[in-house]
């Protein structure tokens, strides 16, 4: 924790009290200057100094950043935060997560041995199959609005989009792709050529990676609320409707209208996501004012290409019925391996319950949350993402390395006795879904947590 307010002197000044030394105390994180981040009670500038991850870095400042830190540098947290000049101290701060246990350790340390931190990045088959999916996509794109579109070119180019979004800005916008900034940065914006937000995207993404299935803070724990819970809400939440009981049979119609409510949200006006900032996080720094209209000027060209182009070669109704076509094999191709991630049977819906006031083991938290699926054909498909407890615990190693660690990682599990969730296939995983999403709208999960 940071010192005590006692053992500080000094008067207000700006953002904060001066301390000895020069240091600032900041009575909290919504007191931090929008170009600063607090890590373990220090604040420190993001001015000044080089990351290796490049300015993108500045989305996050104004924040509290700790759980987020640890997270993107599991192997060499001590070296960069060396780096960042200190300018003062976080007087009170949330610390629901602990890092540093012997599970921690012994998981770092296998996993190192069979991919080297400093070869973390993109192999060349996964270059390769990066090169297919940039040019399918081109290639379907340019088909669909210089000559028109047809059902067999949506459903080919709702695919291609949805493997853009899976595995190019996904790797790209974790930082997993290369080792140079500027090449993360510039496929990042895939989010934006298959209609998303980058921007929005790593608000709402990276939030979802330091708090999983945290109710309070997971923006995607609670995205579609209340028409579709995903949460495993007390048993008597009001948030549970009777209609609820049913809702297993219109899970796939609800996550069909993915695109759509990207399309249509107010979110990309403002470019700020608004669940990611009811959970704590302030995204409203001059770094994303100053990127909104990047997201704007994509957002119109997208647009352009794959929702007014079909009516200049078609009737209006038959344009409709195309973009609508396009729209929901894109959201299903996309939403679908999301969804199974982190609502399964035995899935752990409370990670923070189990501390019994204590801080809980974030390592253990994602392991517990999330599942993994099938093997290195899968993750050709969804980027790696059926490998999503290898993600979560190494979100900034590229996707092609999870099958490779898949085993040392349960192996290491096993040992310290964490519950590792493992599907022998999709289906596996889906059928485990259907289930959990059934038990959470009749309740017959909690009810049976109460007894």
């Amino acid at each position: 924790m940071a010192p005590c307010a006692e053992a500080l002197t000094g008067k207000p000044e700006g953002d904060g009290v001066l301390a000895q030394g020069g240091e600032r105390v900041f009575a909290s994180e919504h007191d931090l200057p929008e170009d600063a981040v607090a890590i373990d009670g220090v604040v420190y500038s993001l001015r000044g100094w080089n990351h290796p991850g490049g300015d993108q870095i500045l989305l996050f400042g104004g924040n509290d950043v700790s759980v987020q830190y640890r997270m993107i540098h599991p192997f060499h947290a001590p070296g960069v935060v060396g780096k960042m000049p200190k300018i003062g101290v976080l007087e009170s701060y949330r610390k629901d997560y602990s890092f540093g246990s012997k599970f921690e350790k012994d998981l770092i340390e296998a996993v190192g041995k069979v991919v080297k931190p400093n070869q973390r990045f993109a192999t060349p088959g996964f270059c390769m199959r990066l090169v297919f999916y940039i040019s399918l996509y081109s290639v379907l794109m340019y088909s669909y609005v210089v000559y028109g579109s047809s059902w067999l070119l949506c459903a080919a180019l709702g695919v291609s989009q949805a493997l853009i979004g899976l595995n190019v800005q996904h790797d790209a916008n974790h930082g997993a792709i290369s080792r140079f900034p500027v090449v993360n940065e510039i496929l990042g914006f895939g989010a934006d050529l298959i209609g998303g937000s980058k921007y929005l995207w790593l608000q709402q993404h990276w939030t979802h990676h330091a708090y999983t299935n945290d109710i309070e803070r997971d923006p995607d724990a609670k995205s579609c609320d209340p028409f579709f819970l995903f949460h495993n809400y007390p048993h008597d939440s009001p948030m549970r409707k009777a209609f609820h009981a049913f809702q297993h049979f219109w899970m796939l119609p609800i996550l069909s209208f993915y695109w759509l409510s990207s399309i249509v949200s107010s979110e990309a006006i403002s470019v700020t996501h608004i669940s990611s900032k009811q959970g704590g996080m302030r995204f409203e720094n001059s770094y994303l004012k100053n990127h909104r209209i990047q997201t704007w000027l994509l957002r119109a060209f997208y647009l352009a290409c794959t929702s007014l182009s079909p009516f200049y070669h078609h009737q209006w109704h038959t344009a409709l019925l195309h973009v609508w076509f396009m729209s929901v094999v894109e959201s299903l191709s996309l939403a679908i391996p999301f969804a199974l991630s982190h609502n399964f049977e035995d899935a752990e819906r409370h990670p923070l319950d189990a501390g019994n006031g204590e801080p809980v083991d974030w390592y253990k938290s994602q392991v517990e949350t999330s599942s993994t699926y099938g093997g290195k054909v899968a993750g050709w498909i969804t980027g790696g993402l059926n490998f999503q407890v290898e993600h979560h615990l190494f979100p900034r190693m590229s996707s092609a390395w999870y099958p490779y660690i898949q085993p040392v990682v349960s192996e290491v599990c096993k040992k310290h006795g964490v519950r590792y969730a493992y599907y022998p296939s999709f289906f596996h995983n889906l059928f485990s879904t259907v289930k959990y999403i059934r038990d959470v709208g009749t309740g017959a999960i909690a009810m049976k947590k109460k007894n």
